[in-house]
């Protein structure tokens, strides 16, 4: 009998194999490796995530003769997903006497492995559970010495969100696909989490259309090295002028201060303090790729975790120390010179993994380009919540000039501290001299500013995962993942995110229709309910059936009325691409007899006037308009994403012919 070994992917298998065991062989099956060791007679093998998938029966396939009511309450069906890695189990299964998952320790994770056990279930087979949260030689072995139980709860939780989201997911999203008449490959989705988050964008914009600035104005002193402003802001013109004309050539000093300021460290990496980090470099989703990869290969912790407070048990100046000899050294100096290491901590504490923080040295050879911007980032982060808190000198003056007063500020770094090693915020100082009470300063130049107010900006890649983790959107492994959805569906574009026609139009009729949907007020209740799943204190099955029920009430009010009308409009909006150069009529992207798209005039046939396009990947129109032309940049995704605008690219490609002729 044998020892079978379960993970989650196949590269952690082989980390994880070559860790436990000094005699490992590397045996395939088809197109899967797996490892063994004779001495130990143990198995290890790498699954690809979930090898079972969640499906509707085939009855339910055909969108368009299913009774949306009978969906929701469709007894769902287990598929087989990865059918060689399920045989080569079961293979291997068959003689184990011991079974160990080795899987991530999450919700995910869990079930994962309990997919994997059900597929080998027997009454004498031993089973048991190594948790660790990073792959490295201490954490395994001390995962592998320690083992635990499997958690089923914490896997049922899992299955519940599964269940939940396809159910919701399949109902809604067909709804809105029928009505719209947008079926096939471009189907319109809709979402238990992705609906709100795109209500949450689609309303900031409406903010933006809707804000109406105004003007104000401001008064500034110019002296030498430095500025003072009035502290009143004037909405008339002539009153700012009035106080304007008051101000004499010089100003007097009234009161000066100056007094230190500690700017603390920044708190460990969470899984969303790192995402919304990262997503300075790059997509939030293609961060944490990056990440998943860099921890299978031992070089950083697990990075999906909540915690931002470092345990006991790691020992952070030996994880520092093994900096010295690395393009860290003079950062990890900083660090160990100081008399005492105190680490900052954030708010939240949980017991499952620590924050993000690295667990091995590399160099910018072993790792690629975006791999390396992810490590750095993280070890320079651990290091800054070791450092120094940053220490700033902040200045501030009162002057006066014929009885109008005017206030000055100024800043400047005295000790730089974890800004030293965290190089990714701007240290701004800001001048202003050392000044004495009663002093007299000649006016340089005084002006008056004409400003507006601004409308509030859009949501970027780090300021919508804020706030989906503070309105409990998803969790910490899924935000990403929805805003990928909505922008892989062209629901939204451009960074900071504007929503497109058509989700201002879904967004439209759903709020009219089944505002709750939209709301984060029911999706964070059922991640309440999912939470007692784990817990223990809610059953699977339970929490489903009330997901059912709730969206069978939902279902049951929608009703039809003029939603297909709505839903048309905003995809026919979606289609302009701008002004027609010969007519100045609309030009939409269009379809010809035979299927091929092209941009042509709306005023078809007294304008002729037509543009080629791309046959292939998904085309939509950005928010962005060509600066030569009055037309909008259009994106092209497939395997490989690119913007163009179609009338620039067109005449390119005229010329390349000429050029060739």
């Amino acid at each position: 009998m044998s020892w079978l070994i379960i993970t989650e992917k196949q590269n952690a298998a082989e980390r994880i194999a070559k860790i436990l065991f000094k005699d490992v062989k590397t045996l395939k099956k088809g197109k899967i490796s797996y490892y063994y060791s004779p001495s130990c007679n143990a198995y290890v093998l790498g699954l690809k995530g979930h090898i079972i998938e969640l499906d509707f029966p085939r009855k339910f396939k055909s969108w368009t003769k299913t009774r949306l009511l009978d969906l929701i309450n469709a007894e769902l069906v287990k598929r087989e997903k990865e059918k060689e890695i399920i045989s080569l189990l079961k293979e291997l299964g068959k003689n184990a006497e011991r079974v160990t998952i080795a899987t991530d320790y999450d919700r995910e994770g869990e079930l994962i492995g309990v997919e994997a056990l059900e597929m080998i279930s027997r009454d004498d087979l031993k089973v048991d559970r190594a948790r660790f949260s990073a792959i490295t030689k201490d954490e395994i072995l001390k995962a592998f010495q320690n083992p635990s139980k499997v958690d089923f709860n914490l896997a049922s939780s899992a299955m519940a969100r599964q269940k939940i989201d396809l159910i919701w997911g399949a109902v809604l999203t067909r709804f809105i696909s029928l009505s719209s008449g947008r079926l096939g490959k471009d189907f319109l989705s809709v979402g238990r989490v992705q609906t709100p988050t795109l209500r949450l964008i689609v309303e900031r914009e409406r903010e933006i259309e809707n804000f109406r600035p105004e003007k104000f104005y401001e008064i500034l002193l110019e002296f030498e090295g430095f500025e003072a402003k009035h502290p009143a802001r004037y909405k008339d013109l002539e009153k700012a002028r009035e106080i304007f004309s008051k101000i004499g050539d010089y100003a007097t000093v009234k009161n000066f201060s100056s007094a230190s300021k500690i700017e603390a460290k920044p708190i460990p990496f969470n899984t969303t303090e790192f995402l919304r980090a990262a997503s300075a470099f790059m997509p939030p989703h293609i961060a944490m790729s990056v990440a998943e990869n860099l921890y299978i290969n031992g070089y950083i912790s697990y990075p999906r975790t909540d915690n931002t407070t470092y345990p006991p048990s790691l020992n952070l100046k030996e994880i520092a120390r093994a900096f010295l000899d690395s393009e860290f050294s003079k950062e990890a100096k900083l660090v160990l010179d100081q008399k005492e290491i105190v680490p900052s901590r954030g708010r939240k504490e949980t017991t499952d993994h620590p924050p993000i923080y690295p667990t091995a040295v590399a160099n910018r050879r072993q790792l690629t380009a975006n791999e390396w911007k992810i490590y750095e980032l993280v070890v320079r982060r651990f290091l800054a919540t070791l450092a120094e808190n940053a220490v700033w000198e902040i200045r501030n003056a009162e002057l006066g000039s014929n009885g109008i007063k005017f206030l000055a500020s100024g800043r400047k770094l005295i000790r730089p501290g974890w800004r030293d090693i965290y190089i990714y915020s701007k240290a701004e100082e800001v001048n202003l001299p050392p000044l004495k009470a009663g002093e007299k300063l000649r006016i340089k130049n005084k002006r008056i500013e004409e400003k507006e107010t601004k409308p509030p900006p859009r949501f970027s890649p780090a300021t919508l995962i804020k706030l989906m983790e503070k309105l409990n959107l998803g969790t910490k492994s899924t935000r990403h993942e929805i805003i990928k959805k909505l922008l892989s569906r062209g629901y939204i574009d451009g960074n900071p995110y504007r929503p497109t026609n058509i989700a201002f139009s879904v967004i439209e009729v759903l709020k009219e229709r089944v505002e709750t949907i939209t709301l984060p007020d029911m999706t964070a209740k059922l991640e309440e309910e999912m939470d007692r799943i784990a817990e223990g204190t809610k059953s699977e099955a339970e929490v489903v059936m009330e997901s059912r029920k709730m969206l069978y009430e939902i279902l049951k009010n929608i009703g039809e009325g003029d939603v297909t009308v709505k839903l048309k409009e905003g995809l026919k909006k979606d289609k302009v691409v701008g002004k027609c150069p010969e007519c100045g009529k609309e030009i939409v992207i269009r379809k010809s007899k035979s299927g091929k798209r092209f941009i042509g005039c709306s005023g078809y046939p007294e304008c002729n006037f037509s543009l080629p396009l791309p046959q292939k990947g998904s085309i939509y129109v950005t928010s962005k308009n060509c600066k030569d032309h009055e037309v909008r940049i259009l994106k092209i995704k497939g395997k490989k994403s690119w913007s163009f605008c179609p009338i620039c690219n067109y005449k390119e490609f005229l010329k390349s012919q000429s050029d060739k002729g």
